[in-house]
């Protein structure tokens, strides 16, 4: 078999950069990208063979760890009865049913088939509920590649040193108002601004695409005051946060409860699918309901809906959040100890499972403090865990994540690589 390099420089003759995502690339951080062959519980395997403890759990969405058994029953079963049937299945209702039993502002769940579509799909049902066009987002914030998003858009763009999309029209930027994370005064001065405009508010519950920023105090219900009185929607992007935070995601985490909720990845459990519901009276403006058209060959595909079903099933055992809770804060005041053992200027965040070792002074609490982080340094840290066996995310803005399968061991094992990293390049 090729190996890595040979792979990568193949790949680059028939796929654009050789990926078919961009931070795959690895070209921010200064080295060319492992190609995986395999991967079982906390550990992926690259195609020479090696072996890393896994953090970034493909994103996100591997909250069970890799191979796990519920899921691979689950779907083996539903591949012997077919792929794709583009018509309705139990197994559609079956998750329908457990997503609005777990997310306290769901009346009603459309599936699609990735978060962008998700996000994109909200977005245009917001429009069509409210008659109005423009949207606030906020600087960091990533919420897929859908036109119109992309402005100020968070790590993919960051990492890459893309400052703004060639291909995205003036139109769909004027109509993208941007707000500073973690502030509600900007946000009331942009509300001001256009105080009949604007049809919703979308942000990242915590910050999961400028590394792990939570929500100041107040933050989240300020933003529900102010969309209440502009009469603009609220709309939670859970795509990271949905199923990784709580059953209920960020807003059962925090007690907010928007009017619309995205969400992704872990639903899937590795397979591609993504989600949007809210309040009865909304959703019931999409087609075939109402007027806002909104549809997909494979919405609903029966292997994700069959892996949905066992990954839901596995999250609601009694006690399983709050080991997920326990891992992401010892997996932050580790990395931060090493840093501080090192003489290292660092800022550690940690929500739920997900955590975030900036080098820089810090605090982080929104987009201007986090690009203050110095990326030089995390790229040396970056391939130097890599030679360690330690799979981390290959952008400074990215959430590192524990598992249901992430063992102590694993945690002992990336603190000690951290402190021998960081004392080397100290």
């Amino acid at each position: 078999m090729l190996n890595s390099v040979q792979l990568f420089e193949e790949a680059q003759k028939y796929i654009p950069g050789g990926v078919n995502s961009p931070v795959r690339a690895y070209k921010s951080v200064g080295t060319t990208p492992r190609f995986i062959d395999s991967a079982k519980g906390s550990r992926i395997y690259d195609v020479e063979g090696r072996e890393y403890i896994d953090f970034v759990q493909s994103w996100g969405p591997m909250i069970l760890g890799h191979g796990a058994p519920e899921v691979i029953e689950s779907v083996t079963d539903q591949l012997k009865r077919g792929t794709s049937f583009g018509a309705p299945t139990a197994l559609e209702t079956m998750v329908a049913k457990a997503v609005v039993d777990a997310v306290p502002s769901i009346d009603l769940v459309r599936f699609v088939s990735s978060g962008t579509e998700a996000v994109m799909s909200a977005i245009r049902l917001a429009r069509g509920y409210t008659g109005r066009d423009k949207l606030i987002k906020f600087d960091g914030n990533y919420h897929g590649h859908s036109d119109g998003l992309l402005a100020s858009a968070g790590s993919g763009l960051v990492t890459l040193g893309i400052p703004s999309t060639p291909g995205v029209t003036k139109g769909n930027a004027a109509d993208t108002l941007i707000a500073p994370y973690n502030d509600l005064a900007a946000v009331r001065a942009v509300f001001e601004a256009s105080p009949e405009e604007v049809a919703c508010l979308i942000l990242e519950p915590v910050a999961g695409n400028m590394g792990v920023i939570p929500p100041a105090e107040g933050f989240l219900q300020g933003l529900r005051d102010l969309c209440d009185e502009f009469g603009a929607l609220l709309i939670f992007d859970e795509v990271i946060t949905g199923f990784r935070l709580a059953l209920g995601g960020a807003q059962e985490y925090y007690g907010i409860t928007p009017d619309l909720t995205t969400l992704g990845k872990i639903i899937g459990g590795g397979f591609p699918v993504g989600a949007f519901g809210g309040r009865r009276g909304i959703m019931e403006k999409l087609a075939p309901l109402g007027p806002v058209y909104q549809a997909g060959t494979l919405s609903g595909n029966p292997i994700a809906m069959a892996a949905g079903i066992a990954v839901i099933d596995k999250l609601s055992r009694p006690g399983t959040y709050e080991d997920l809770e326990a891992k992401g804060k010892r997996l932050a005041s580790g990395l931060k100890a090493a840093a501080e053992s090192a003489g290292i200027p660092a800022f550690g965040t940690q929500v739920g499972s997900m955590t975030c070792l900036y080098f820089t002074e810090g605090p982080v609490s929104d987009w201007d403090s986090a690009s203050k982080a110095d990326t030089d340094f995390y790229a040396s840290y970056f391939r130097a865990m890599l030679d360690r066996g330690m799979w981390l995310a290959p952008s400074q803005f990215e959430a590192c994540f524990a598992s249901c399968a992430t063992t102590e061991a694993d945690i002992d094992a990336l603190i000690a690589a951290a402190g021998e990293v960081l004392s080397e390049l100290a």
